[in-house]
Protein backbone atom coordinates (compact mmCIF):
# COMPACT_ATOMS: atom_id res chain seq x y z
CA UNK A 1 0.00 0.00 0.00
CA UNK A 2 2.95 2.55 1.29
CA UNK A 3 5.54 0.83 -0.84
CA UNK A 4 6.45 3.85 -3.03
CA UNK A 5 7.21 6.26 -0.06
CA UNK A 6 10.42 6.42 1.39
CA UNK A 7 10.19 7.47 5.50
CA UNK A 8 13.21 8.68 7.40
CA UNK A 9 12.69 7.97 11.07
CA UNK A 10 14.47 10.04 13.57
CA UNK A 11 12.09 9.39 17.00
CA UNK A 12 13.47 8.02 19.77
CA UNK A 13 11.17 5.14 21.71
CA UNK A 14 8.27 6.99 22.61
CA UNK A 15 7.67 7.54 18.96
CA UNK A 16 9.18 4.27 17.60
CA UNK A 17 5.71 2.91 16.78
CA UNK A 18 4.65 5.82 14.18
CA UNK A 19 7.63 4.15 11.53
CA UNK A 20 6.75 0.76 12.47
CA UNK A 21 2.72 1.17 11.60
CA UNK A 22 3.98 3.04 8.17
CA UNK A 23 6.52 0.16 7.37
CA UNK A 24 3.97 -2.58 8.19
CA UNK A 25 1.50 -0.89 5.60
CA UNK A 26 5.20 -1.20 2.95
CA UNK A 27 6.63 2.30 3.02
CA UNK A 28 10.42 2.04 3.41
CA UNK A 29 11.29 3.06 6.27
CA UNK A 30 15.16 4.01 7.06
CA UNK A 31 15.66 4.20 11.23
CA UNK A 32 18.46 6.73 11.91
CA UNK A 33 20.82 6.92 14.88
CA UNK A 34 23.68 8.31 16.56
CA UNK A 35 26.76 6.50 15.67
CA UNK A 36 27.06 4.13 17.90
CA UNK A 37 23.43 3.62 18.18
CA UNK A 38 20.46 5.29 19.58
CA UNK A 39 20.52 5.51 23.65
CA UNK A 40 16.70 3.73 24.16
CA UNK A 41 18.81 0.53 22.82
CA UNK A 42 20.25 0.56 26.73
CA UNK A 43 16.56 0.52 28.30
CA UNK A 44 16.20 -3.08 28.11
CA UNK A 45 14.02 -5.04 28.54
CA UNK A 46 16.52 -7.76 27.13
CA UNK A 47 16.76 -10.98 24.98
CA UNK A 48 17.94 -13.50 28.04
CA UNK A 49 18.17 -10.53 30.16
CA UNK A 50 22.01 -10.03 28.07
CA UNK A 51 22.85 -6.37 28.03
CA UNK A 52 23.36 -5.68 24.77
CA UNK A 53 21.83 -2.73 22.23
CA UNK A 54 22.02 -5.57 19.55
CA UNK A 55 19.31 -7.28 21.74
CA UNK A 56 16.97 -4.98 23.32
CA UNK A 57 13.47 -6.57 23.05
CA UNK A 58 11.51 -2.74 22.94
CA UNK A 59 13.63 -2.03 19.65
CA UNK A 60 12.82 -5.64 18.27
CA UNK A 61 9.18 -4.83 18.70
CA UNK A 62 8.90 -1.20 17.45
CA UNK A 63 11.97 -0.92 14.90
CA UNK A 64 10.54 -4.49 13.25
CA UNK A 65 10.05 -4.36 9.19
CA UNK A 66 12.49 -1.23 9.02
CA UNK A 67 15.92 -0.43 7.60
CA UNK A 68 18.41 1.36 9.43
CA UNK A 69 21.67 3.93 9.02
CA UNK A 70 23.96 6.02 11.55
CA UNK A 71 24.39 9.39 10.70
CA UNK A 72 24.97 12.10 13.49
CA UNK A 73 22.66 15.22 12.16
CA UNK A 74 24.19 18.12 14.18
CA UNK A 75 27.79 17.87 12.50
CA UNK A 76 28.19 19.93 9.10
CA UNK A 77 28.94 16.90 6.92
CA UNK A 78 26.19 15.13 8.72
CA UNK A 79 23.74 17.78 7.82
CA UNK A 80 24.46 17.80 4.50
CA UNK A 81 24.08 14.36 3.70
CA UNK A 82 20.48 14.16 5.66
CA UNK A 83 19.44 17.00 3.01
CA UNK A 84 20.57 14.25 0.74
CA UNK A 85 18.35 12.10 1.61
CA UNK A 86 15.10 14.47 2.02
CA UNK A 87 15.47 15.23 -2.11
CA UNK A 88 14.97 10.77 -2.07
CA UNK A 89 12.66 10.92 0.79
CA UNK A 90 8.79 11.34 1.15
CA UNK A 91 8.24 11.89 5.16
CA UNK A 92 10.36 12.83 7.79
CA UNK A 93 9.26 11.65 11.35
CA UNK A 94 10.64 12.88 14.46
CA UNK A 95 10.31 13.16 18.12
CA UNK A 96 12.59 15.77 19.62
CA UNK A 97 11.96 18.78 21.70
CA UNK A 98 10.38 21.34 20.53
CA UNK A 99 12.08 23.16 18.40
CA UNK A 100 15.70 21.68 18.32
CA UNK A 101 15.46 20.79 14.32
CA UNK A 102 14.76 23.75 13.38
CA UNK A 103 17.87 25.48 16.02
CA UNK A 104 20.06 23.07 13.73
CA UNK A 105 18.92 24.36 10.34
CA UNK A 106 16.59 20.85 9.67
CA UNK A 107 12.84 22.15 10.65
CA UNK A 108 10.07 22.16 8.20
CA UNK A 109 10.63 25.23 6.54
CA UNK A 110 14.59 24.36 5.92
CA UNK A 111 13.47 20.96 4.22
CA UNK A 112 10.92 21.91 2.26
CA UNK A 113 13.31 24.21 0.46
CA UNK A 114 15.39 20.87 -0.29
CA UNK A 115 11.97 18.96 -0.95
CA UNK A 116 8.79 21.28 -1.35
CA UNK A 117 6.91 17.91 -1.06
CA UNK A 118 8.17 16.43 2.26
CA UNK A 119 5.98 15.92 5.09
CA UNK A 120 7.23 16.13 8.21
CA UNK A 121 5.72 14.89 11.15
CA UNK A 122 5.82 15.89 14.64
CA UNK A 123 5.35 13.95 17.23
CA UNK A 124 5.25 15.55 21.25
CA UNK A 125 3.72 15.40 24.09
CA UNK A 126 1.89 18.97 24.08
CA UNK A 127 2.84 20.20 20.38
CA UNK A 128 4.57 22.69 18.71
CA UNK A 129 2.50 25.69 20.29
CA UNK A 130 1.18 26.87 23.29
CA UNK A 131 2.29 27.74 27.09
CA UNK A 132 3.05 23.48 27.87
CA UNK A 133 5.22 23.41 24.43
CA UNK A 134 8.48 23.41 25.79
CA UNK A 135 7.57 21.78 29.15
CA UNK A 136 9.32 17.91 29.24
CA UNK A 137 7.12 15.44 28.56
CA UNK A 138 7.17 12.08 30.34
CA UNK A 139 5.03 9.23 29.63
CA UNK A 140 3.73 9.88 33.65
CA UNK A 141 3.53 13.68 33.20
CA UNK A 142 1.20 13.32 29.82
CA UNK A 143 -1.07 10.64 31.05
CA UNK A 144 -1.60 12.36 34.20
CA UNK A 145 -2.29 15.61 32.37
CA UNK A 146 -4.58 14.09 30.11
CA UNK A 147 -6.94 12.76 33.00
CA UNK A 148 -6.47 9.22 32.75
CA UNK A 149 -4.21 8.32 35.85
CA UNK A 150 -6.80 10.22 38.26
CA UNK A 151 -9.68 7.99 37.85
CA UNK A 152 -7.07 4.69 38.44
CA UNK A 153 -7.15 3.04 41.40
CA UNK A 154 -9.26 3.68 44.79
CA UNK A 155 -10.74 6.53 46.02
CA UNK A 156 -8.88 6.50 50.04
CA UNK A 157 -5.67 6.26 48.13
CA UNK A 158 -3.05 7.70 45.30
CA UNK A 159 -3.97 7.47 42.16
CA UNK A 160 -2.09 4.47 40.03
CA UNK A 161 -0.41 4.78 36.70
CA UNK A 162 0.74 2.03 35.01
CA UNK A 163 3.65 -0.19 34.90
CA UNK A 164 4.41 -0.23 31.01
CA UNK A 165 4.84 3.21 29.73
CA UNK A 166 2.63 3.56 26.71
CA UNK A 167 0.82 6.49 26.51
CA UNK A 168 3.08 8.60 24.00
CA UNK A 169 2.27 5.38 21.18
CA UNK A 170 -1.10 7.42 20.95
CA UNK A 171 -0.11 10.52 20.21
CA UNK A 172 2.42 8.29 17.54
CA UNK A 173 -0.33 6.56 15.80
CA UNK A 174 -2.45 9.67 15.21
CA UNK A 175 0.78 11.20 14.09
CA UNK A 176 1.43 7.82 11.58
CA UNK A 177 -3.06 8.26 10.52
CA UNK A 178 -1.75 12.04 9.74
CA UNK A 179 1.05 10.96 7.97
CA UNK A 180 -1.17 9.13 5.34
CA UNK A 181 -3.73 11.75 4.97
CA UNK A 182 -0.91 14.28 4.22
CA UNK A 183 0.52 11.88 1.52
CA UNK A 184 -2.69 11.68 0.28
CA UNK A 185 -3.47 15.17 -0.07
CA UNK A 186 -0.10 15.91 -1.47
CA UNK A 187 -1.24 13.78 -4.36
CA UNK A 188 -4.46 16.96 -4.97
CA UNK A 189 -2.20 19.70 -3.78
CA UNK A 190 1.22 18.73 -4.95
CA UNK A 191 3.11 20.04 -1.99
CA UNK A 192 4.21 18.33 1.86
CA UNK A 193 3.01 19.75 5.21
CA UNK A 194 3.87 19.83 8.87
CA UNK A 195 1.84 17.31 10.52
CA UNK A 196 1.50 16.77 14.41
CA UNK A 197 0.77 13.99 16.55
CA UNK A 198 -0.09 15.13 19.92
CA UNK A 199 -0.03 12.84 22.87
CA UNK A 200 -1.99 15.07 25.27
CA UNK A 201 -5.02 15.61 22.86
CA UNK A 202 -4.99 12.05 21.81
CA UNK A 203 -5.32 11.18 25.12
CA UNK A 204 -7.92 13.50 25.96
CA UNK A 205 -9.71 12.30 23.13
CA UNK A 206 -9.33 8.31 24.18
CA UNK A 207 -10.97 9.06 27.59
CA UNK A 208 -13.53 12.09 26.86
CA UNK A 209 -17.02 9.82 27.21
CA UNK A 210 -16.17 8.46 30.87
CA UNK A 211 -13.57 11.62 32.26
CA UNK A 212 -14.12 15.03 30.75
CA UNK A 213 -18.18 13.96 29.52
CA UNK A 214 -19.46 13.49 32.89
CA UNK A 215 -17.92 16.82 33.52
CA UNK A 216 -19.25 18.60 30.64
CA UNK A 217 -22.63 17.17 31.27
CA UNK A 218 -23.23 17.13 35.15
CA UNK A 219 -20.90 18.77 36.36
CA UNK A 220 -19.43 15.64 38.24
CA UNK A 221 -16.17 14.54 38.42
CA UNK A 222 -15.24 11.14 38.34
CA UNK A 223 -13.85 9.42 41.18
CA UNK A 224 -11.87 6.30 41.30
CA UNK A 225 -13.72 2.80 42.13
CA UNK A 226 -11.18 0.07 41.56
CA UNK A 227 -12.55 -2.16 39.31
CA UNK A 228 -16.31 -0.63 39.74
CA UNK A 229 -15.61 1.56 36.83
CA UNK A 230 -19.30 1.08 35.88
CA UNK A 231 -21.61 3.97 36.92
CA UNK A 232 -25.31 3.68 37.46
CA UNK A 233 -28.33 5.48 38.76
CA UNK A 234 -30.46 3.32 41.79
CA UNK A 235 -33.94 4.40 42.82
CA UNK A 236 -32.98 7.03 45.27
CA UNK A 237 -31.01 8.64 42.57
CA UNK A 238 -27.58 7.93 43.81
CA UNK A 239 -24.53 6.88 41.45
CA UNK A 240 -23.53 3.35 42.22
CA UNK A 241 -20.66 1.74 40.64
CA UNK A 242 -20.28 -1.87 39.74
CA UNK A 243 -17.48 -3.64 38.24
CA UNK A 244 -16.38 -4.34 34.84
CA UNK A 245 -13.63 -7.25 36.01
CA UNK A 246 -14.68 -10.09 38.29
CA UNK A 247 -12.87 -12.13 39.80
CA UNK A 248 -13.09 -16.56 38.66
CA UNK A 249 -11.81 -19.31 39.90
CA UNK A 250 -8.90 -19.22 37.94
CA UNK A 251 -8.43 -15.18 37.16
CA UNK A 252 -10.77 -12.80 35.83
CA UNK A 253 -13.89 -12.46 33.53
CA UNK A 254 -15.05 -9.06 31.96
CA UNK A 255 -18.88 -8.31 32.00
CA UNK A 256 -20.12 -4.83 32.26
CA UNK A 257 -24.14 -5.74 33.99
CA UNK A 258 -26.70 -4.11 31.58
CA UNK A 259 -30.18 -4.08 32.82
CA UNK A 260 -33.00 -3.11 30.55
CA UNK A 261 -34.99 -4.67 28.54
CA UNK A 262 -32.95 -5.43 25.56
CA UNK A 263 -30.45 -7.62 28.32
CA UNK A 264 -33.38 -9.38 29.79
CA UNK A 265 -33.29 -12.36 28.08
CA UNK A 266 -29.45 -12.32 29.09
CA UNK A 267 -29.77 -12.16 32.33
CA UNK A 268 -32.88 -14.52 33.19
CA UNK A 269 -30.11 -17.08 31.35
CA UNK A 270 -27.37 -16.28 34.31
CA UNK A 271 -29.42 -16.20 36.92
CA UNK A 272 -30.96 -19.82 35.66
CA UNK A 273 -27.41 -21.32 35.48
CA UNK A 274 -26.78 -19.21 38.99
CA UNK A 275 -29.67 -21.15 40.90
CA UNK A 276 -28.12 -24.47 39.16
CA UNK A 277 -24.78 -24.01 41.66
CA UNK A 278 -27.37 -23.89 44.51
CA UNK A 279 -26.80 -20.15 44.79
CA UNK A 280 -29.69 -17.99 46.63
CA UNK A 281 -30.74 -15.02 44.25
CA UNK A 282 -33.15 -14.30 46.88
CA UNK A 283 -35.27 -11.35 46.08
CA UNK A 284 -34.15 -11.35 42.23
CA UNK A 285 -36.61 -14.61 42.03
CA UNK A 286 -39.18 -12.51 41.58
CA UNK A 287 -37.32 -9.61 39.53
CA UNK A 288 -39.26 -8.35 36.38
CA UNK A 289 -36.21 -8.58 34.22
CA UNK A 290 -37.99 -7.10 30.92
CA UNK A 291 -39.09 -4.12 32.63
CA UNK A 292 -36.83 -3.26 35.33
CA UNK A 293 -33.65 -1.05 35.23
CA UNK A 294 -30.73 -0.26 37.67
CA UNK A 295 -33.24 2.95 38.74
CA UNK A 296 -35.93 0.24 40.02
CA UNK A 297 -33.57 -1.00 42.50
CA UNK A 298 -32.35 -0.03 46.09
CA UNK A 299 -28.50 0.26 47.09
CA UNK A 300 -29.16 -3.07 49.44
CA UNK A 301 -30.52 -5.24 46.30
CA UNK A 302 -27.81 -3.30 43.83
CA UNK A 303 -25.28 -5.28 46.74
CA UNK A 304 -26.99 -8.12 46.96
CA UNK A 305 -26.86 -8.90 42.90
CA UNK A 306 -23.08 -8.09 43.27
CA UNK A 307 -22.54 -10.68 46.00
CA UNK A 308 -24.59 -13.07 44.14
CA UNK A 309 -22.91 -12.85 40.99
CA UNK A 310 -19.46 -12.84 42.52
CA UNK A 311 -20.24 -15.90 44.33
CA UNK A 312 -21.09 -17.58 40.85
CA UNK A 313 -18.15 -16.58 38.94
CA UNK A 314 -16.17 -17.65 41.66
CA UNK A 315 -17.16 -21.44 40.94
CA UNK A 316 -16.36 -21.30 37.74
CA UNK A 317 -12.86 -21.01 35.81
CA UNK A 318 -12.50 -18.82 32.52
CA UNK A 319 -13.13 -21.13 30.24
CA UNK A 320 -16.31 -22.61 31.64
CA UNK A 321 -17.92 -19.40 32.16
CA UNK A 322 -16.98 -18.67 28.41
CA UNK A 323 -18.32 -21.55 27.25
CA UNK A 324 -21.94 -20.81 29.34
CA UNK A 325 -21.72 -17.24 27.85
CA UNK A 326 -21.41 -18.55 24.00
CA UNK A 327 -24.06 -21.24 24.63
CA UNK A 328 -26.44 -19.45 26.70
CA UNK A 329 -25.92 -15.81 25.39
CA UNK A 330 -24.64 -14.54 28.26
CA UNK A 331 -22.60 -10.93 27.81
CA UNK A 332 -19.07 -11.87 29.39
CA UNK A 333 -15.38 -12.37 28.13
CA UNK A 334 -12.42 -13.79 29.98
CA UNK A 335 -9.74 -11.62 30.40
CA UNK A 336 -6.76 -13.12 29.07
CA UNK A 337 -3.09 -13.24 30.50
CA UNK A 338 -0.37 -13.38 28.12
CA UNK A 339 -0.27 -17.09 28.17
CA UNK A 340 -4.03 -17.52 27.11
CA UNK A 341 -3.36 -14.83 24.52
CA UNK A 342 -0.09 -16.76 22.81
CA UNK A 343 -2.76 -19.72 22.29
CA UNK A 344 -5.94 -18.29 21.52
CA UNK A 345 -7.63 -20.20 19.03
CA UNK A 346 -8.74 -17.73 17.00
CA UNK A 347 -5.68 -15.46 16.45
CA UNK A 348 -4.04 -18.95 15.99
CA UNK A 349 -6.93 -19.94 13.08
CA UNK A 350 -6.26 -16.28 11.51
CA UNK A 351 -2.21 -16.97 11.58
CA UNK A 352 -1.78 -13.73 13.75
CA UNK A 353 1.59 -14.79 15.09
CA UNK A 354 4.48 -15.12 13.20
CA UNK A 355 8.14 -16.06 13.47
CA UNK A 356 10.41 -13.83 12.55
CA UNK A 357 14.21 -14.89 11.69
CA UNK A 358 17.22 -13.28 13.95
CA UNK A 359 20.45 -14.81 12.42
CA UNK A 360 22.56 -13.06 14.92
CA UNK A 361 20.87 -14.33 18.12
CA UNK A 362 20.82 -18.15 16.01
CA UNK A 363 17.18 -18.17 16.60
CA UNK A 364 13.87 -16.86 15.17
CA UNK A 365 11.18 -15.01 17.93
CA UNK A 366 7.64 -14.79 17.78
CA UNK A 367 5.90 -11.48 17.26
CA UNK A 368 2.26 -10.30 16.43
CA UNK A 369 0.95 -9.96 13.22
CA UNK A 370 -1.06 -7.29 11.71
CA UNK A 371 -3.77 -5.57 13.52
CA UNK A 372 -5.22 -4.48 9.51
CA UNK A 373 -6.42 -7.08 6.63
CA UNK A 374 -6.57 -6.37 3.54
CA UNK A 375 -7.68 -7.74 -0.25
CA UNK A 376 -4.35 -6.00 -1.52
CA UNK A 377 -1.71 -8.69 0.51
CA UNK A 378 -0.40 -8.59 4.00
CA UNK A 379 -0.10 -5.98 6.47
CA UNK A 380 2.36 -6.28 9.58
CA UNK A 381 5.99 -7.61 10.59
CA UNK A 382 8.21 -9.37 7.58
CA UNK A 383 11.41 -8.74 8.72
CA UNK A 384 13.75 -8.07 12.06
CA UNK A 385 14.57 -5.00 13.46
CA UNK A 386 18.07 -3.64 11.78
CA UNK A 387 21.78 -3.88 13.94
CA UNK A 388 23.55 -0.70 14.37
CA UNK A 389 24.16 0.86 10.82
CA UNK A 390 23.43 -2.23 8.81
CA UNK A 391 22.15 -0.44 5.64
CA UNK A 392 24.86 2.36 5.82
CA UNK A 393 26.77 0.67 2.60
CA UNK A 394 22.94 0.04 0.78
CA UNK A 395 21.71 3.71 1.55
CA UNK A 396 24.93 5.48 1.55
CA UNK A 397 26.08 4.44 -1.94
CA UNK A 398 22.83 4.93 -3.06
CA UNK A 399 23.97 8.81 -2.47
CA UNK A 400 26.79 8.01 -4.57
CA UNK A 401 29.30 7.30 -1.48
CA UNK A 402 32.09 5.01 -2.27
CA UNK A 403 33.16 2.43 0.56
CA UNK A 404 36.54 4.66 0.95
CA UNK A 405 34.40 7.53 2.03
CA UNK A 406 31.65 5.55 3.95
CA UNK A 407 34.64 4.07 5.77
CA UNK A 408 36.23 7.86 6.32
CA UNK A 409 32.65 9.22 7.63
CA UNK A 410 32.63 6.54 10.14
CA UNK A 411 36.39 6.86 11.21
CA UNK A 412 35.00 10.66 12.21
CA UNK A 413 32.20 9.35 13.74
CA UNK A 414 30.01 10.85 11.58
CA UNK A 415 28.22 7.72 11.04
Amino acid sequence: MLSCYRVLDLTDDKAFICGRALSDFGAEVIKIEKPGGDASRLKGPFYKDEVDPEKNLTWFAFNSNKKGITLDITTPTGKELFLKLIKTADVVIESYAVGYLESIGLGYKDLSKVNPRIILTSISGFGQEGPYKDYKDPDIVVRALGGLIYTAGYDDRPPLGVSYEHTHYLGAMNGAVGTMIALAQRVHIGQGQHVEGITQQALDIVCSAEIEGPYAFFGEIPKRHGRARAAVTLKDGSTYYNPLLWSCKDGFIALNLLLNPASARNNLSMMEYIKRDGIDIGSFENWDWQTKSWEDMSRGEADKLMEVLGEFFMNHTKDELLALATENRFQLGPCNNAGDVLKYPQLNARNFWKDIEHPELGTSLKYPGGAVVTTQGYVGIKRRAPLIGEHNDEIYKELGLTSVEIQDLKDKKVI
